[in-house]
Formats: C-alpha cells, structure tokens, sequence
C-alpha cells in the first residue's frame, strides 16, 4: 500500500497497474534486482582485479564478467526440456534464490579469506545458470497476473527500471565500494535477489488466477524448435540475415569494453571504483536518453540510422587510446551510451518491418538464440586482449573495429542493393 502515494507521480497511463495487489508486491523487488545488478556492473569486475594475481588482472577480470553472463545463454539453451514446464513465478523464485545464494557465497569468501579467482569465478557463473530463465519467467508472470491490456505499460514500466539502474546502481556501486568494498556491494546483489525470490513466490498465495498459473507452461527464453524454424527462413531473407550479423558483431565487440575498462581506471588511470561507477552511470544516462529518441529516428530510413549507431559508437571509443583528459572520454562514453541508446528498438523495428507476421514470433526467436552469445564471448575474449594489448589499447581497438564492421556493412548492403532485381 505505500506505493499508493507514489502512484499520482505517474503518468496515468501507468496508475491502473497498481490496483493489482500482485503487482504492488512484485515491483519494488524488480526494483531492489535491477539496482543490485546494477551495483554488480562496478563491483563484479572489481573485485577480481583486488583478488587476481599480480600480472594476472586482465584474465581474471575477463573470467569474471564472462561467468556473469555467459553461463545464462547456455542455461537459455540447454535447460528447456527440463524448466519450459514450470510456473513463470517458480522459475523467477528459482532463479532468484539461486543467485542469493552463490551470490551470496562471495562476501562469506572473502571474509573468511578463502576467496581465490577460481571460486569466485565459480560463484559468479553458477549464479547466472538460470538468469535468461528468470528474466524469461518475469515477463511470461506480468501477463498472466495482469490484463491483456495492461501488459504494455507494466513492459515498459519494468523495462525503465532495467534502464534507471544502469545510472542508480553503477554511481552507488561506486560510492560504496571505497568504503565498504566490492565483495560486499555483491553481497547486497544478492540480498536484492532472495527478497526477489521470496516476493514471487507469495504470489502464488491466492489469486483468482493461481490454479491456471500453476497449471500453465512457461515461455522459455529461447524455443529452440522455433529458431530452428527462424534461422531457416533468415537464409531466404539476406537483408534480416545481414541486420542479425550486424547486431551480433556488434555486440561481440562491445564485450572487450566490459573487461577493459575497469583495468583502464585502475592500471592506466590509477583511480578507484568511483571512477568506474561515473563511467557507467554516464553511459547509462546517455542511453536511456538515447532510448527516448528512437521514436523520432523511426522517421529516418533504419538502415542508414543503425550503421550510422555503429560507427557512432565505435568513434566514441577511439579517444580511449590517445592520451587525453579524463574528462573527455567521459564525455564520449556519455555520448557513445546516448549513440547506442536507439540500437536495440531500431535493429527490432527492422526485424518487424520486413518479416510476415506469422513468421515474426519464429524469427525473433532465432534471433535471441543467435544474440545470447554475442557479449559474453566477447567478454570472453576481453581478458586474454588485454593481456595482450593494454586496456586502453583494447578500448581502442574494439572502436577501430566496429568502425569497420560499420564500413563493411554499408559496402555489402550498396552491394545487395546494386545486385537486386529492378
């Protein structure tokens, strides 16, 4: 009921949301989740730079952000036969539960001084084995908890949050970090996660709907008969085929930046974590900033915007690699978050425009399938780059070569132009 109050404050497209007792106790765990993620953004990576062996930082940190979030695409994959059949509110319990508890694990480590690279990489990847099945499931509970035409508004109202918590959790991650330290900023991720898990699974505590949701198949992350279906049907479509190569190159190289710019602050910039959660609190402000303007980029033609995104951001990262004020790649990874913003609704608008609607739902699905990979494998990679190069070099470098993944882009589809039939 406290969030009655707040309720005015919103638009009224979104009060009516809140007449659902389900959904007044659902949200403000959402809200705690994706502030804890946040926080986790600053704090995963580093805390593996305070425990990596001397000479060893860019491995380890690699490790880390890619245990984050790898193990959930191949738990998106490799589990459907076995969690498809669950409720959507067990399966955000169970994810949520899991995550408090391996989560959990590393400040517990770190206390008792047991916490060596290989456990906490351990931690951090057996947290996330269920992640894409959890966030599945909270979308699959809002429309079954809600009316069909409410769905929309509680998606975007739980989406802003998502987006305000890569400004919120960052900046925190960053306050706290000098003071209590990041093992400890995790350990409060995970604490989010258990009131997650406990809130979804009171909501099965009543409910004219209860008994159908218990009895209901959840909507897997990725339904993998579809996107074998979709990718079939992408080899007869060039031009969606190209949008997904694109957005999977670019996503590649956007994870290298994930490890390389915590080593950058501390090697190259010797600073704190501070630093770091104002480097990511910026990029998120210019994104949802970013965000907001993809209506209006919808006027434009897609195709020339989304290339123009690309090597907008790529361009942002080149200053990384000269030696320039601080200040200044503030500003472009500020301005590289408000590039990137529009990305994700553009590279979905040309999926919905050029695909029939009863292939749609197919198609989306090989996309996800295909997507799910993308950063974590360049996270992957990120460690063993900077080792190599340097962090500033591999902020750099991830520019240079998303330049050219813009410029290769725009040559192959004036290509596919000049060879389509009058």
């Amino acid at each position: 009921m406290a969030l009655l109050p707040l309720t005015r404050l919103l638009p009224p497209t979104y009060r009516p949301l809140f007449a659902h007792a389900r959904f007044r106790r659902l949200l403000p765990a959402l809200v705690a989740s994706d502030v804890g993620d946040g926080m986790s953004v600053v704090a995963v990576a580093w805390l593996a730079v305070l425990i990596a062996p001397a000479g060893q930082s860019g491995p380890v940190v690699g490790a880390a952000v890619a245990a984050y979030a790898l193990p959930g695409a191949a738990g998106a994959l490799l589990l459907g036969r076995r969690l498809r059949r669950l409720p959507a509110r067990r399966l955000l319990a169970l994810d949520g539960w899991l995550r408090a508890v391996l989560l959990g694990g590393v400040p517990v480590a770190w206390a008792a001084g047991v916490l060596s690279p290989v456990l906490y990489v351990v931690l951090l990847a057996g947290s996330s084995v269920l992640h894409a099945w959890g966030s599945a499931g909270k979308y699959t509970l809002l429309a079954r908890i809600l009316p069909s035409e409410q769905r929309l508004a509680a998606n975007a109202l739980v989406s802003a949050s998502g987006s305000a918590s890569v400004i919120v959790g960052p900046a925190l991650a960053g306050f706290l970090a000098t003071g209590i330290g990041p093992a400890w900023i995790i350990g409060i991720d995970a604490l989010s996660f258990a009131v997650l898990a406990f809130q979804a699974g009171r909501l099965g505590d009543g409910g004219h709907d209860a008994a159908a949701e218990e009895a209901a198949v959840s909507a897997g992350p990725v339904d993998t008969g579809r996107s074998a279906a979709g990718f079939s049907l992408l080899r007869r479509q060039p031009e969606l085929l190209g949008v997904l190569a694109l957005t999977w190159f670019f996503n590649l190289l956007y994870g290298p930046v994930e490890v390389a710019l915590p080593l950058h602050v501390t090697d190259d910039l010797h600073a704190d974590a501070g630093l770091l959660g104002l480097y990511w609190t910026l990029f998120g402000a210019g994104a949802v900033v970013g965000g907001l303007t993809a209506g209006a980029l919808r006027r434009l033609p897609l195709w020339p915007v989304i290339l123009g995104v690309v090597a907008g951001w790529g361009l942002m990262l080149l200053p990384f690699g000269l030696d320039v004020p601080v200040v200044v790649t503030l500003g472009c990874f500020a301005l590289g978050g408000a590039i990137y913003g529009p990305f994700p609704a553009l590279s979905y608008t040309l999926f919905q425009d050029r695909t029939p609607a009863a292939w749609l739902t197919t198609v989306l699905a090989a996309r996800s399938a295909a997507l799910l990979t993308a950063a974590p494998v360049g996270t992957a990679l990120g460690g063993p780059l900077v080792a190599a190069l340097g962090a500033r070099q591999v902020l750099a470098v991830s520019g240079a070569v998303t330049l050219v993944l813009a410029a290769a882009a725009l040559v192959a589809r004036l290509w596919g132009g000049r060879r389509a039939p009058g």
